[in-house]
């Protein structure tokens, strides 16, 4: 079984875009996609600094866009049997299985960011990656301090959200056995403080149209399947300011017996966590267009494989 993840916010470099915009008819997609989010991405993943492309109303629409133009650039993406997006990336998800238009994850991404970036504003917080230790402790280590565990992503690693100064004390005195780093993010996300911003997509998104998925579909709510379309967007929304559990993913992976994964671009993040949560599995991180024929091969290769065990289990 062969699977296409799709990063998130955090996952954006500065200039990352621009061999992307070299295939033909990218630059086109991609101005359909700015205007659907209402950001200047084709500036945005080109030119402007790490700074800029932080903020929360820009990150968001930039890198579901250039998820979406690199899925859309892979020779035979028809042989992928499943979709999984962390956090935003869920939209890229949501595009790339038919449950939405591009058009539509474009328009709600837009405003997702937006009402992120406006809760954010509201009151000082941050998020940092807990890297180690004992999860159960890390998280009464969390509760002490006033921090939610806002991203379980496996292999490892825990994302704290919260107030700053809470935040300082959690990287000044850390957990038995862990390190904390400061992610470069605009607010607490997938927390209370994000409230009003689920309100606000709610809002939006009773104007869109939804398809049932054709492949199978796993949510960042609990790593379980979702076949219904009118589902996974009610999920899409509350997700803003409920815990990503991206490591009920990767088990549900596992449960599943994945034997492939590409992650589309700006790829590396989740393909480092399961290199460590799902050892063996072969993936491909699609940073550039020259990535793509590296996870066309890995396609192929699982296509052969799968083809080949079925016909032994056939003979049996």
């Amino acid at each position: 079984m062969m699977i296409a993840v799709f990063p998130g916010q955090g996952s954006q470099s500065p200039g990352f875009l621009s061999p992307w915009l070299e295939l033909d008819g990218a630059r086109e997609a991609m101005g359909r996609y700015s205007d659907w989010a209402g950001v200047d991405l084709v500036a945005a993943g080109t030119e402007w600094d790490a700074e800029r492309i932080r903020d929360t109303q820009v990150a968001q629409p930039l890198i579901v866009a250039a998820s979406l133009l690199s899925w859309n650039a892979l020779a035979g993406r028809d042989g992928i049997d499943g979709f999984a997006g962390h956090s935003v990336g869920e939209f890229a998800a949501a595009a790339a299985s038919g449950i939405l238009s591009e058009q539509d994850a474009l328009t709600l991404v837009g405003l997702r960011g937006r009402a992120m970036a406006e809760a954010a504003a509201a009151e000082q917080t941050g998020m940092s990656a807990i890297i180690g230790g004992d999860q159960d402790a890390v998280v009464d280590a969390l509760s002490a301090l006033d921090l939610t565990p806002a991203n379980y992503n496996g292999g490892g690693q825990l994302v704290a959200a919260g107030a700053l100064p809470a935040l300082a004390k959690l990287a000044a005195e850390p957990p038995a056995g862990t390190r904390v780093i400061p992610l470069q993010v605009a607010g607490a996300f997938h927390t209370r403080y994000m409230t009003p911003a689920v309100a606000a997509l709610r809002d939006a998104a009773g104007s869109v149209s939804v398809q049932d998925p054709q492949r199978t579909v796993w949510t960042n709510r609990d790593g379980s399947v979702v076949d219904s379309g009118a589902r996974y967007l009610d999920l899409l929304v509350d997700q803003v300011a409920s815990p990503v559990r991206w490591d009920l993913c990767m088990q549900s992976f596992a449960a599943a017996d994945v034997t492939g994964i590409v992650e589309f671009s700006p790829a590396g993040t989740l393909t480092g966590l399961a290199k460590r949560a799902l050892r063996g599995t072969p993936t491909v991180a699609v940073k550039t267009p020259d990535d793509l024929a590296a996870a066309t091969a890995l396609l192929r290769s699982v296509e052969a494989a799968d083809a080949a065990a079925a016909t032994t289990g056939d003979d049996a």
